[in-house]
């Protein structure tokens, strides 16, 4: 680890260790997960594994602003933490924001003040968040899509946004899985 995720790792701890020690733990799962599939991203591994540390940093209190963590996130990063632009990105649109924004009201703001990553890492981003528990441990994404609705509720904003984002979510972290077979697949 150098560099971004050296950089990143404290600045995720700072925020979130002692306020929401369940998110940190999730945090650090998730990108623990971005290091089991760093070789289907190449030379974006470790803009990945930051993003993963950082990407619920939105939730910490002393930065939540609008309620909606993707963008109180990257609005921190970007405005207070200086971070890298694509770290940034990769934050605001974690894990189908998008879709949220929309039932928000927030999208045209969300999309507006922050650019999308290629679809690649967004895919690998997601992945790695429904891939993890709460706690920070492997699990699969319906089981992770279940909880989600179960902990908020079905008929809660998150639980209608998180069953509309379903299909999407299982088809990112299917791209996933098929670039991590094809990679298997290459001779060294």
């Amino acid at each position: 680890m150098t560099g971004l995720a050296e950089w990143a790792y404290p600045l995720a701890e700072s925020l979130l260790a002692e306020p929401l020690p369940r998110r940190w733990k999730h945090s650090l799962g998730v990108a623990e997960r971005a290091r089991t599939i760093a070789a289907v991203v190449g030379e974006d591994a470790e803009l990945l594994e930051a993003a993963a540390v950082l990407h619920d940093i939105g939730y910490a209190p002393d930065i939540a602003k609008t309620g909606f963590h993707p963008l109180d996130g990257a609005r921190y990063l970007r405005d207070i933490a200086g971070a890298d632009e694509r770290v940034v990105s990769l934050v605001a649109h974690h894990s189908c924001a998008w879709m949220e924004a929309e039932a928000r009201g927030m999208r045209e703001e969300l999309e507006g003040e922050f650019p999308r990553e290629p679809a690649g890492l967004n895919d690998a981003l997601c992945y790695c968040d429904m891939n993890t528990t709460p706690d920070g441990t492997p699990t699969n994404p319906v089981d992770r899509i279940n909880e989600i609705a179960g902990r908020y509720g079905p008929d809660s904003l998150i639980g209608t946004f998180i069953r509309r984002a379903e299909p999407e979510i299982l088809a990112s972290t299917s791209r996933v899985l098929e670039r991590v077979a094809a990679a298997k697949r290459q001779p060294m």
